[in-house]
């Protein structure tokens, strides 16, 4: 299995980016997807997850109404729309799949056992 993200950047306060997930290598859509991110000196921490059939997509109160989580079964791509950034969003953005739990959305990283390279994000003036 392979992720791939991309769509990191620079972007001023108040602005927007949107990361993809590109999976490959395995033949099932049957797996949920988390967006994860760390910041320096930080310990990971999830933003997003959509499992599989897509409901009831997760975000924790930091993130909530700002970013949004989808899926393109057809492209086997996961994105993440992020709006309204802020400079505390800053952080290397990851995305991992679960297969063992497809149905749900774990928060803990260790619940996911493959992961792409990451993709940085600043938000800055």
């Amino acid at each position: 299995v392979q992720l791939v993200e991309s769509g990191g950047g620079s972007v001023q306060p108040g602005g927007s980016l949107r990361l993809s997930c590109a999976v490959s290598g395995f033949t099932s859509d049957y797996y949920s997807i988390g967006w994860f991110r760390q910041a320096p000196g930080k310990e990971r921490e999830g933003v997003a997850c959509i499992s599989s059939g897509g409901s009831n997509p997760y975000y924790p109160d930091s993130v909530k109404g700002r970013f949004t989580i989808s899926g393109d079964s057809a492209k086997n791509a996961v994105y993440l729309q992020m709006n309204s950034l802020k400079p505390e969003d800053t952080a290397v953005y990851y995305c991992a799949l679960d297969r063992i739990h497809p149905t749900v959305c774990l928060t803990h990283p260790g619940g996911y056992s493959a992961w792409g390279q990451g993709t940085q994000v600043t938000v800055s003036s």
